[in-house]
């Protein structure tokens, strides 16, 4: 794998696109990590609303996000070959999909929230918070979904730059709004944790402005003919969208919805454990941007070269791609290890909560490195168009091994929070060494 390329010209290649996308999830973990520091300054029952609230939303966000990924391959592949002008129809056809999921999310979210988390058995004392927070962010779902069609064929050409501007714009706005709206600003009422979703929401129609604006007079994209026949719907391209993008679909919320499980489980031990958790996951999840914007990178990068026929090129991208994404992952358990005192302190002043928290994360620092591992994998295959064996493979994991395990720990047992997380080093240690494994199985069978 490694004679077969320069790492010396691909590194930099590699990180000129994953720059723009790590500034991107940054930002978006920017707007998470505010929401849950301004939430917690009205309390941890406002803490632990938005935390659960936020995995409810989290979970259905993941699903069309997953869906949306495929235009990404798809369009790096054509872009590769040079055939620009095929790219635009599947970006129609992605905006046609992600603004039909959120209208339905949205007519859905008024009937299952409330009974959902009744039944689940959040917390009472934080319950009808966090319905408010889902309900007020899910009008967002139509614009957010139809922006990560655009995001995701602009950073199929490679052109991640305005990925970049429109996610520092949403964060700017997300604070101001949150300022505003949860504490009552400017004579505006004080709506608290229902707030704190309004402004998300709001914020989700501005980057799509944004972006569609800029998309639509930038010169860069007419040869995509991105808007020209928005009329055209053609079966076929739904069909390939959804059959590559449906795998990536189940096989990122199989991870993220073990994460959002296990948070909504917290929310049945009490506002403590809850609060502890959203700080330890918030903080992991953040470290996790980096080598998220990589994954993608990777999968671009393995795209162009596929679609030019290098084969050999590709191989060597994905495998420097999960090479980065476990070195910077080491570099921020190492950090973790030495300074999580001073992280559980920015979030929080709350003594039991910030004892809960630290144990928390000294297993984060250990499942860190797994992770880095398991997500460069993927991003590699995914450049491949290998998603299927990836989604079996997640599915095993996460929900075989991982979250029986955090279940028995959390709800069987109550077991002290620590003994729940260990769950994920044990699931996300296994999704590594299989993803690791197929993807030097495949790149080498396409590579001979």
């Amino acid at each position: 794998m490694w004679k077969t390329g320069n790492w010396r010209a691909e590194t930099p290649a590699l990180l000129r696109v994953a720059g723009p996308l790590i500034v991107n999830n940054l930002a978006v973990m920017g707007m998470q990590f505010a929401d849950a520091v301004m939430a917690g300054r009205l309390g941890a029952a406002s803490l632990a609303a938005v935390a659960v609230g936020g995995s409810v939303w989290f979970l259905t966000f993941t699903l069309c996000l997953g869906v949306l990924m495929a235009i990404s391959p798809i369009a790096a592949r054509h872009f590769g070959a040079g055939d620009s002008r095929l790219i635009g129809r599947y970006t129609r056809h992605g905006i046609y999909i992600g603004a039909g999921f959120g209208l339905l999310l949205i007519a859905l979210a008024q009937y299952w929230v409330a009974p959902a988390l009744g039944a689940i058995g959040i917390d009472p004392e934080f319950r009808d918070m966090t319905v408010g927070y889902v309900l007020a962010i899910v009008p967002g779902a139509p614009a957010i979904f139809a922006f990560l069609a655009l995001r995701f064929t602009t950073e199929g050409i490679g052109h991640t730059k305005p990925i970049m501007y429109t996610s520092i714009c949403a964060l700017g706005c997300n604070v101001f709004l949150n300022y505003v709206l949860m504490y009552g600003r400017f004579g505006a009422p004080a709506l608290g944790v229902v707030g704190c979703g309004l402004a998300s929401a709001i914020s989700m129609w501005i980057v799509l402005a944004m972006l569609l604006a800029y998309m639509a007079v930038s010169p860069r994209y007419r040869r995509l003919h991105l808007f020209s026949r928005f009329t055209t719907l053609r079966l076929d391209v739904f069909r390939e969208i959804v059959g590559l993008g449906l795998p990536i679909a189940i096989t990122i919320t199989a991870e993220a919805g073990l994460f959002n499980a296990v948070s909504i489980l917290m929310g049945t031990r009490g506002a403590a454990i809850a609060a502890a958790h959203q700080i330890a996951i918030n903080f992991s999840a953040t470290m996790f941007m980096i080598p998220l914007a990589l994954n993608s990178a990777t999968t671009i990068r393995v795209g162009h070269a596929l679609g030019a026929g290098e084969t050999g090129n590709a191989r060597f991208i994905g495998g420097l791609g999960i090479l980065i994404c476990g070195l910077f992952m080491s570099c921020s358990a190492a950090f973790l290890l030495v300074f999580r005192d001073a992280v559980v302190s920015i979030y929080t002043n709350d003594a039991s909560v910030s004892a809960i928290a630290i144990g928390m994360l000294l297993i984060a620092a250990i499942f860190q490195v797994a992770d880095g591992v398991q997500i460069g994998a993927a991003g590699a295959l995914r450049g491949f168009k290998d998603t299927r064996v990836p989604m079996a493979i997640n599915i095993f994991a996460y929900w075989v091994i991982a979250f029986p395990l955090a279940y028995l720990a959390a709800v069987t047992y109550k077991a002290p929070p620590n003994y729940v997380w260990t769950g994920f080093v044990i699931g996300l240690s296994t999704a590594a060494l299989l993803l690791t494994w197929r993807y030097a199985r495949v790149s080498r069978a396409a590579a001979a």
